[in-house]
């Protein structure tokens, strides 16, 4: 029997969001899980006290508190492991239990001693986005963090769980903005990722943003970097009104680094849209070569796209200049080689892209014994 016809966190919430229901009646109350994370003390997430948590309440929660309490062990392999149960949950669409976890996830990374940082910071990110595949490699939606109705299988409103994910990411801002000067570069890319992803303390964050950039020396970063900037930017235009002229300031300075410049190009194409320059394009003719690209790879938005390979920021690039030119070949991030439709010829204009095969799509999030196995609407 399917694990969610005996849940009664499932059954409950499926009464509590009923097809066609008024969600807004549930708004403040115990299923709404960004009145539930605003409302718990600071304390339960500094001390870990995961158990004070009401997990049971959303659908897959108690295994997202297993999975939590493994990420305070002191063993590499436990906390990988729970991370990446989390991630299989989110995979999932469980978007709720997943906004639960993520103080404590935030804390992990906060911690010097902790395990897998910045794998936890990266997960915190996503839990605040929507699921990017394909089709949100546009112009339109590159930088968007969230927009519109998403649901869980429960028919949980999946929008208010990234809604409460990103509010947790305002309210421990003070945590996450000391990482952006960590030792570790990983660290330092995975914390500007996950701070563009906020909903608050805009100000505070872009000033670090700029302050970390004017110094950084990692190309990996500074690209993270530019980035981040541009998309607090996307999400909050009334803030940063003089943010597009900076980012095309940047890619239009041949005295800028070549990973600068065409993170800034593709900044600067997702903050308007006007129509592409012939100086752009020479620009990134120039600048994104196979070296920015391997330098580009490990970014999270890049990892999205291509989770193991170096070929993501030229199919970002494809997409983004000529996407009437652009056949996906799936719109699902978990398909399978099977599942994906064969590549087909593109037309494509920058002669460096040329070198590049399409590959056969990956999994990123693997699925997790529980969750895969949803209800049938």
């Amino acid at each position: 029997m399917a694990w969610w016809r005996d849940d009664p966190a499932f059954r409950a919430v499926a009464r509590a969001f009923p097809v066609n229901g008024d969600f807004e009646d549930q708004v403040g109350g115990p299923l709404d899980v960004r009145a539930v994370v605003a409302s718990v003390p600071r304390g339960v997430w500094d001390t870990f006290a995961h158990e004070r948590l009401p997990w049971d309440r959303f659908p897959c929660g108690s295994q997202a508190a297993t999975d939590v309490a493994e990420l305070r062990s002191d063993d590499t392999e436990t906390v990988r492991h729970g991370l990446r149960d989390l991630r299989g949950s989110l995979a999932n669409s469980s978007w709720s239990p997943c906004a639960l976890a993520v103080p404590f996830l935030l804390r992990i990374a906060a911690d010097p001693g902790g395990r897998c940082r910045a794998e936890a910071l990266v997960l915190a990110a996503d839990t605040a986005r929507r699921t990017r595949g394909p089709s949100t490699w546009i112009r339109e939606e590159f930088l968007r963090v969230a927009d519109g109705w998403c649901f869980e299988p429960s028919g949980y409103p999946g929008n208010r769980a990234i809604e409460a994910a990103r509010a947790a990411i305002a309210t421990d801002a003070d945590l996450l903005l000391p990482l952006l000067d960590d030792p570790d570069t990983d660290i330092r890319t995975a914390a500007a990722h996950v701070l563009a992803a906020t909903s608050g303390r805009l100000d505070d964050i872009r000033r670090a943003f700029h302050a970390r950039l004017r110094v950084e020396d990692d190309p990996t970063v500074r690209a993270g970097l530019v980035l981040a900037i541009a998309q607090l930017a996307h999400e909050h235009p009334a803030t940063d009104t003089g943010c597009q002229a900076w980012i095309r300031a940047l890619w239009h300075d041949p005295a800028n680094p070549p990973e600068v410049r065409t993170s800034a190009a593709i900044a600067w194409l997702c903050l308007t849209d006007a129509p592409v320059p012939d100086e752009l394009r020479t620009t990134l003719d120039a600048c994104a070569t196979e070296t920015t690209a391997r330098l580009m790879a490990p970014l999270p938005r890049m990892r999205a796209i291509d989770h193991t390979g170096d070929t993501a920021l030229h199919r970002c690039l494809r997409t983004l200049l000529d996407p009437d030119d652009v056949e996906h070949e799936t719109d699902d991030p978990w398909a399978t080689p099977a599942e994906a439709v064969p590549a087909t010829t593109e037309k494509r204009r920058d002669p460096a892209h040329d070198t590049h095969t399409r590959p056969a799509p990956r999994d990123p999030w693997p699925r997790v014994a529980g969750c895969a196995d949803d209800p049938p609407f």
